[in-house]
């Protein structure tokens, strides 16, 4: 078996892909696309690397991509229900207009803001209250994705990294001893605990981190 095999469940592969909702792009790999979005940093924009069958992507596509070959193009129709789930009613909600006017936000239908560390759309604004929807924009929808593998990961280097950056979204320097990967900082030890199952599993490497060493002040008389 080589690193040109098919892809199979825990194989770290580079993916490259574009998802359209309605004909519009929502999620792109693609710097030329993410600047036609009118995203500020297209040149952040690139491939991703991921852990087949991990839930590292939406549902719908990283259950298709075992037995799927590099470098060939596929295209694939994600439902609702694999993709941003089904539309909730119980995720509209009413509020008085006022709970905005006191943090100087003058709400209009069509508005979308941040309101309980959620974004969502203002719906109505009426009789002095305020309709939202927490609903993601494409619950309800059907997608559509593109998407190429243009490689596998072989090197467990970068394997711990794509872990840290899509976990993470930061680097902690590490060594990998005797099927063991190290960190350094136990900044990260409580996360760790709990990721640690999922990514020995994906890996084969147990994860660690050192224990937060707690200085007490010693009061002076």
């Amino acid at each position: 078996m080589t690193e040109k095999s098919p892809v199979k469940k825990n194989d770290f592969i580079q993916i490259e892909f574009t998802g359209k909702a309605n004909g519009q792009i929502f999620d792109t790999t693609n710097p030329k696309e993410a600047k036609a979005l009118g995203i500020d940093a297209p040149k952040d924009i690139k491939p991703l690397i991921i852990c087949a069958g991990n839930a590292m992507m939406l549902k719908g596509l990283d259950e298709q991509l075992e037995g799927k070959e590099l470098d060939k193009k596929y295209t694939l129709t994600v439902p609702p229900q694999k993709a941003f789930g089904l539309r909730n009613t119980n995720l509209i909600k009413t509020y008085g207009l006022q709970n905005f006017r006191k943090n100087d936000i003058n709400p209009y239908q069509g508005m979308t803001l941040q309101l309980d560390n959620q974004l969502v759309k203002v719906i109505s604004v009426s009789g002095g209250r305020v309709t939202v929807d927490f609903n993601n924009p494409l619950a309800g929808k059907e997608v559509e994705y593109s998407f190429t593998i243009t490689k596998k990961i072989i090197d467990d280097l970068e394997k711990i990294n794509a872990l840290q950056d899509f976990f993470f979204r930061k680097r902690f320097e590490f060594t990998i001893y005797d099927k063991k990967v190290l960190f350094k900082d136990p900044i990260i030890k409580p996360l760790l605990e709990l990721l640690a199952p999922q990514w020995k599993s994906m890996t084969g490497f147990d994860f660690e981190a050192p224990e937060t060493i707690k200085q007490e002040k010693k009061t002076q008389k």
